[in-house]
Formats: structure tokens, C-alpha cells, sequence
């Protein structure tokens, strides 16, 4: 099964002809880049995580065998398969012989579950899964399974075995992934869609993004201009790597465009992560605030490990507070880059020569001098300079469109196709961007998107609960908690928030998107036009 023309939104001509007519679309795929690298560094160490150490030409060989094993399993030019894997050496491998094999990776998160693995499944048309047999106490052969039995086409899935046990019902990965080198792989064009990476969550459709080669390679080069990327660069990818952040803000792909080494580790826990960054000198990562913070305290504390080698700290996936900001780099020993991003495409960076005032209290400018950027009211009217609107976007590597999803492209872009971001932000007179909150009602946890009209959707299937609101309020570690006020079916027999907890991961739904706090109330506030007030029930949580 190939993507169809309806499934993905092409740049209009005009536009398409000023990118590559400027150079930004280079004609490479991202399989092309891993190539070149292999080529000019073939003995230099590509990929290193707690058990595997990989050159560039290792690398480059083993991502052939297992893009050979994918032709040889019947997978064709344009089939989506779906990773769920955690942060180890083989992800790296396999997205790149997923690439090669000319068919298209679904980026997956290991914290899915069942809801959003089927959901994605049915949303992708995906033929395949390749997980791991058990990540973190988790037994993730079984869910594959499931899934697979609940997806219509779903052929394959694939495990990676971590705990030596043989695998069953399933292609075993390190089989698959042992054939010979072959002679000839599908020719992949570039700008064909390379990938599909997850949107935040709604009930109903996912949104899933198509990303080219061409854009995405575009982004990926010209976010090593602004972060000095080089060879000499060790990136330590210890947020999910499935995240467009560590993929490619400069990330994992950008690493390896400039032939340096990409750290992973399972744990993004300073414990974990402090021992990689000594044990391979590690000099560039990306975190999002909540980690930013824990990683901040933990080195005030002081900490055994050696972090003399730490360069920069990219901090990004929400908006990160200004006295965090501002403790980051002394506790660190390394300069803080802001990132303001978004998987659909636009990337905002401090510069590394920034002054304070800048770095600490603004998200950065747009990366590219031909993003092109408004902040407009309710009815797409631009605001005067600095004040605050919604952020509106187009440029060479933000998307027209989501896959396959109408409804979300008209909620989502403009007639002429600006992408709304849903980020409510303000621009100071040099283009700095503050993000100043969201317009739409999804909750920013510890970088993670949470639906609140999944979650309520969800916890209204429950006998016990009459009515459901969901709220974030601000939190000092995850950015914000996710809260669910109440009303029971019983007001003599409320539900406890452990009950409810448990009813939702029976649900599949993933551990991150459970509610925080559970309230029980009467009643709710309503606003003057008689809606439930939000606001209010986010005032009632402060002053509780």
C-alpha cells in the first residue's frame, strides 16, 4: 500500500520552485545522509548507549541488513510501519532502514498503550509494529499483539529482544536483521514523505504530520548552523527519541548529518543521564523544563559525575519559566539555547551569542530567514507589535496539511494554508518570540500534549462519573498537572481517583495522560453565557 495523493498537502508550486530555486531543498533523503557520513567517517564513533558502541560504518552496514530483512518480509516503497522503541542504538538503525527500505516510519512513543497504538494504527494503514519484548517492566510483546490483532493491516510484528528469551509470534528483529548486505535498495525520492510523527492527541483521528526528506533535511542542516553542530559534537538523546525534539532540534539527525556521536539512555534520570554525559564526554543535549529542573536541583546538590565536557543545554517542548532559566547554565556548567518548536514544522532559537535578556526570557526567533511568522486575533487580523495573538506560520519545513484528516487541516490552516499553531504568543521588537500560553485546551505535561476532551471522553465511560472537566494548572516540575473535577453518579458513592486511574490504564490509555487529581464537586461554575468555567475551576485548585 503506497500514500495516496489526498493523504499528504504539498507546498504550492510557487513556493516549492523559491526553495529549491534557494537551495533549502537539497534533492538528498535522509538515508543519502547517513550514507555521505558513513563514507567520510567511517571509523568514528556514530552510536554509543549503556551496551552497544557503533563506528559509522558499522552503523551504515547494519542499517543495510535490516533494510534488506524489511524487503525480504514483503515491506514495499510507501507502507508505514510503526516504532515503539525505547532509547537504544537499534531505534537509530531502524528508522534509518526504514528510510532505506522506502517505506514510511510512524514515530510511536514506549508509553503508548493499547487506545493509542490502534488509534494509530487505523490512522497510518500501518502493515507493521516493531517493539521491544519488555521495556521498563512492561510487557510490550503482548500489546503489540493486541494491537496487531485489533488492526486489519497489520501483517507483522517485529520484536527487539531485551531479555534473552526467545521470541515468539513475532519476527524475532535480531534475525531479520542479520541477512546480507544487499546489492540494491528501493530508490526513495526526496521529496517524497518520509515519516509520520504524532501531533497532540484529539479524540477521533490522530493527527499525524508528513514530514519530506527534503523539508525535513532542510530543517535539520540549518539547526546546525544555529547550534554549532560539528564532528567533534556528542548529542545525548535522553528524551523519547520518537519526539521531534531529539530527533531533529539539532537531535539525533542532526548529529549525524555533521558526523558527530549520538549518547542514548533509557532513563532521562540524572543519575542515568550524568553517567553517560561523563562516560562519553557528552556536549550538547535537549531537555524539556520539568527534566530541566530535576537535572538543575540534582547538580546544586552536587553530583560525583563529571559534566566538565557539557557545552549546551537546549531547553524546549514548553515554555521554559525565567528562574529556571536562569539556574540552568550555573548548575550545569553549560550554556542554555532556548527552543520553541513544533513537530509540524517551525523551530525557534535563542542564538548562542544572545545577551541574557534574551536567552533567559524569550523562546528565540525563527531559525530560517524564510519562515515566515504573524501573530493575528481571533480573526486572523495581525496584532500591533507586541502584543499578544496567535501565532500563525508557513515556511520551507512546516507542513500544509495532517495525513489523511481533513476536519483537523480545516481547524488547523488557513485558506491559503498558514498553519495555526494554537500558541498564544507576543513578538519583541527584534522577533524574539514569548510564548505567552495555548489557545486550544491542550495540556503541556512534561513536554507530553494531553487531550482534555480525550481524557474527559474517556473517563465518562465510567458508571460512576455523571460529568467530567478537565483542567491543567500550572506546576513548578512538570509545567502543568492535569486535574479532573467530578460530578458522581452518586453523590452518596463519589469514585476514588485511584478507581478511575485504574479504569482508564484498563482503557489502554498511556500513563502520562492519567488525571493528577481527582476533585468531586457539586456542581460546576459556570461562565455569564452559561458554560462550565474553566477558569474558575482552575482559580478553586490555586486558592486549594
Amino acid at each position: 500500500m503506497t500514500t495516496d495523493d489526498a493523504a499528504f498537502t504539498p507546498w504550492p508550486e510557487n513556493l516549492a520552485s523559491r526553495y529549491r530555486d534557494a537551495g533549502l531543498w537539497s534533492g538528498r533523503t535522509l538515508g543519502d545522509v547517513l550514507r555521505a557520513t558513513a563514507a567520510a567517517r567511517p571509523g568514528h564513533l556514530a552510536v554509543v548507549d549503556e551496551r552497544t558502541a557503533w563506528t559509522y560504518a558499522d552503523l551504515d552496514a547494519a542499517v543495510d541488513r535490516l533494510a534488506a530483512g524489511l524487503v525480504t518480509l514483503g515491506v514495499s516503497p510507501g507502507d508505514r510501519i510503526m516504532l515503539a522503541l525505547p532509547n537504544r542504538a537499534e531505534y537509530v538503525q531502524t528508522f534509518f532502514a526504514v528510510f532505506r527500505a522506502g517505506a514510511l516510519p510512524v514515530f510511536c512513543l514506549p508509553a503508548h498503550r493499547r487506545a493509542e497504538l490502534t488509534a494509530l494504527a487505523e490512522a497510518s494503514g500501518a502493515i507493521a509494529l516493531i517493539t521491544v519484548d519488555t521495556h521498563d517492566g512492561f510487557d510490550h510483546a503482548a500489546l503489540a499483539r493486541e494491537v496487531a490483532a485489533a488492526s486489519p493491516a497489520m501483517r507483522d510484528v517485529v520484536l527487539l529482544p531485551v531479555t534473552g528469551e526467545p521470541v515468539r509470534e513475532a519476527v524475532d528483529f535480531a534475525a531479520l536483521a542479520d541477512g546480507p548486505t544487499p546489492e540494491t535498495l528501493p530508490e526513495v525520492a526526496a521529496s517524497s514523505v518520509a515519516f509520520l510523527q504524532l501531533s497532540g492527541g484529539s479524540t477521533g483521528i490522530p493527527k499525524l504530520i508528513p514530514r519530506t526528506h527534503d523539508d525535513y533535511l532542510y530543517s535539520v542542516v540549518r539547526s546546525n548552523e544555529i547550534c554549532g553542530v560539528t564532528g567533534d559534537t556528542v548529542y545525548l538523546a535522553t528524551l523519547p527519541a520518537a519526539h521531534n525534539f531529539p530527533m531533529s532540534s539539532p537531535g539525533i539527525l542532526g548529529t549525524i548529518a555533521a558526523g558527530g556521536t549520538v549518547a542514548l539512555t533509557l532513563s532521562p534520570a540524572p543519575s542515568a543521564a550524568f553517567a553517560m554525559i561523563e562516560k562519553a564526554r557528552v556536549t550538547t543535549t535537549g531537555l524539556v523544563p520539568p527534566l530541566a529542573r530535576l537535572w538543575t536541583e540534582s547538580a546544586e546538590a552536587g553530583t560525583d559525575a563529571d559534566l566538565s565536557s557539557l557545552d549546551t543545554v537546549l531547553v524546549g517542548g514548553a515554555r521554559c519559566p525565567d528562574e529556571l532559566a536562569a539556574r540552568i547554565g550555573p548548575a550545569l556548567g553549560a550554556r542554555l539555547q532556548q527552543v520553541f518548536g513544533m513537530a509540524e514544522g517551525l523551530v525557534c532559537y535563542t542564538r548562542l551569542d544572545d545577551p541574557d535578556e534574551i536567552t533567559l526570557t524569550t523562546q528565540g526567533r525563527p531559525m530560517s530567514e524564510h519562515d515566515e511568522v504573524r501573530v493575528v486575533d481571533d480573526d486572523d487580523n495581525d496584532v500591533p507589535a507586541g502584543a499578544e495573538g496567535n501565532l500563525i506560520t508557513q515556511g520551507p519545513y512546516t507542513i500544509r496539511g495532517y495525513y489523511r484528516n481533513a476536519a483537523a487541516n480545516a481547524r488547523s490552516f488557513t485558506a491559503d494554508g498558514w498553519y495555526r499553531t494554537g500558541d498564544v504568543v507576543r513578538r519583541d521588537p527584534d522577533g524574539n518570540i514569548v510564548v505567552c500560553g495555548r489557545a486550544v485546551d491542550h495540556i503541556n505535561r512534561g513536554g507530553e500534549k494531553v487531550s482534555a476532551e480525550e481524557l474527559e471522553e474517556h473517563l465518562l465511560g465510567h458508571p460512576a462519573v455523571r460529568d467530567v472537566v478537565i483542567v491543567g494548572v500550572p506546576d513548578p516540575y512538570l509545567g502543568n498537572r492535569t486535574c479532573a473535577f467530578v460530578l458522581p453518579a452518586d453523590p452518596q458513592a463519589p469514585p476514588r481517583a485511584g478507581t478511575l486511574r485504574k479504569f482508564l490504564r484498563e482503557r489502554g490509555l498511556a500513563t502520562w495522560k492519567l488525571p493528577d487529581t481527582v476533585t468531586v464537586l457539586d456542581t460546576f461554575p459556570e461562565t455569564g453565557v452559561g458554560k462550565t468555567s474553566r477558569k474558575d475551576l482552575r482559580t478553586l485548585l490555586t486558592a486549594r
